[in-house]
């Protein structure tokens, strides 16, 4: 379950909150009766209902697609570059989807885990793989190569518009994960595994330290 309340149909009193209820659930109510199409809970947009300014936001900028120029799958590389960088189930599996609905073939939207480094990428889909990294896993630190080349390829608004909504996107698989919304509701993995129930706590890696040059094993010089 999400980290925080769902807010059923009930509860809710945004008329807009209502109108992407519907849109999404139809005449369900999401919390009692989860699921979208694409076969998600469905439950970020009830957590997201928590506030109506925030989910306002959230819709309006989705918004941004209506008016774009830039070519919708350099948006997807982007947009899903970033949701497994972040390593968010959800962000990444939802645009695999948009990618396969823009007719992307299905070893290239494998390639998207391996990046730019991948044979299947043009020049253009390789430098828009390689920003997405340098945005998201390099926080914004781009090499010149990587944006002078994209410059040359991209106007402006194009190239403004691959870098807003791969940012954007990593926020929302950043808020997916800490918030435990579809699928990233999901227990840490890196956890201490136990040892065996006879094993003395000591220095493991002292352990297995070979003796240094000129050392006998006592350790004496």
């Amino acid at each position: 379950m999400p980290r925080l309340h769902q807010v059923s149909r009930e509860e809710n009193d945004s008329p807009l909150v209502e109108t992407m209820y519907g849109l999404l659930f139809g005449d369900r109510d999401p919390v009692a009766e989860p699921g979208t199409a694409t076969g998600t809970p469905g439950d970020w947009w009830s957590v997201f209902a928590n506030d109506h300014a925030v989910f306002e936001h959230a819709v309006q900028g989705f918004g941004v697609y209506r008016g774009a120029k830039l070519d919708p799958v350099l948006r997807e590389l982007g947009q899903t570059r970033a949701g497994w960088l972040v390593g968010s189930q959800f962000v990444y599996s939802q645009h695999c989807k948009s990618l396969r609905g823009l007719g992307v073939s299905e070893n290239r939207i494998a390639a998207v885990a391996v990046g730019a480094a991948a044979p299947v990428w043009n020049d253009l889909e390789r430098l828009v793989l390689g920003y997405a990294d340098c945005l998201i896993t390099g926080m914004g630190r781009v090499p010149d190569e990587i944006f002078d080349g994209l410059r040359a390829a991209l106007p402006d608004d194009e190239l403004l518009e691959l870098t807003y909504i791969t940012t954007l996107y990593a926020q929302h698989a950043v808020m997916s994960k800490a918030l435990r919304t579809e699928f990233d509701d999901v227990d840490e993995r890196i956890v201490e595994v136990d040892a065996p129930l006879d094993f003395d706590a000591r220095d493991i890696v002292r352990d297995i330290s070979l003796p240094s040059a000129g050392n006998d094993e006592g350790g004496a010089r």
